[in-house]
């Protein structure tokens, strides 16, 4: 096998991208070698042995890789982000110069001190907001109450009610008040309440007929101006309670299962 060297010479003609033409007078070819392909080309079905230092000349010489657009967007991201820190660093130290004491304390400690402060008095109001709401359904004359209420009673002429009933004042029916109502409602259409068709019984001591008399009734509309325990009902159901004169008088009332 013949080994054919390449001098130094010729490598320098082009240093980054060189090709050699080999001729060999008794094939009178000619053969071209890339030098930046590092591996060994074949001359007629014999290989062509390089010197090592053409492949260092050639790897030092190699032109830069070019950068990926995800590599380029990566890198302006990463660069702006380094921007942005350093200028809010610059406007907080400004603000809060790090040398300073703040209550006696270091910059560092004292702003541990206002996050910790911030996130007690944020569970805080979270805890009492929550607390007070489920305590304010708990005394709620709802139907899961199975408490005796007591409150104003009153009479109205009925007509079509939040129930979606129509109702006449001979009917047996009763207005709750409206934070009852509202509290149970679950949709945005009040015909839907789940206290509609409910049943309560009233209770009190009729003086007219010096007798207790109860009367039971059906939920079919919201009183918008009556108290959590007052209920509105027909002049039919009133007169068997009290009198008509008296107007407003004192009631007892519970939920029926």
């Amino acid at each position: 096998m013949k080994t054919l060297w390449i001098s130094r010479a010729a490598t320098s003609v082009c240093p980054l991208r060189l090709r050699l033409i080999i001729q060999r007078c008794s094939a009178c070819r000619r053969v071209r070698f890339d030098a930046g392909n590092m591996s060994e080309p074949q001359v007629a079905g014999r290989t062509v042995q390089v010197p090592e230092w053409e492949h260092e000349h050639a790897t030092h010489f190699a032109p830069p890789a070019e950068k990926s657009p995800h590599h380029t967007i990566q890198g302006l991201t990463t660069e702006s982000f380094a921007n942005s820190r350093r200028r809010f660093q610059a406007r907080f130290d400004t603000t809060l110069p790090p040398t300073r004491k703040y209550l006696g304390l270091r910059r560092k400690w004292f702003l541990i001190g206002v996050v910790c402060t911030f996130l007690a008095l944020l569970v805080l109001i979270i805890g009492l907001a929550a607390g007070l709401s489920h305590k304010r359904s708990q005394n709620l004359p709802l139907p899961s109450n199975s408490k005796t209420f007591s409150g104003d009673l009153t009479y109205y002429d009925p007509g079509l009610g939040a129930c979606g009933i129509t109702s006449s004042s001979s009917d047996k029916i009763v207005a709750v008040s409206h934070l009852v109502f509202d509290a149970a409602q679950s949709g945005s259409d009040p015909n839907s309440n789940p206290l509609c068709g409910k049943k309560i019984r009233a209770t009190r001591f009729n003086d007219a007929v010096n007798a207790q008399r109860s009367v039971d009734l059906t939920v079919v509309d919201r009183c918008v101006g009556c108290k959590a325990t007052d209920i509105d009902v027909t002049l039919s159901a009133f007169t068997e309670l009290a009198p008509e004169a008296d107007g407003r008088v004192k009631v007892t009332w519970a939920w029926l299962s």
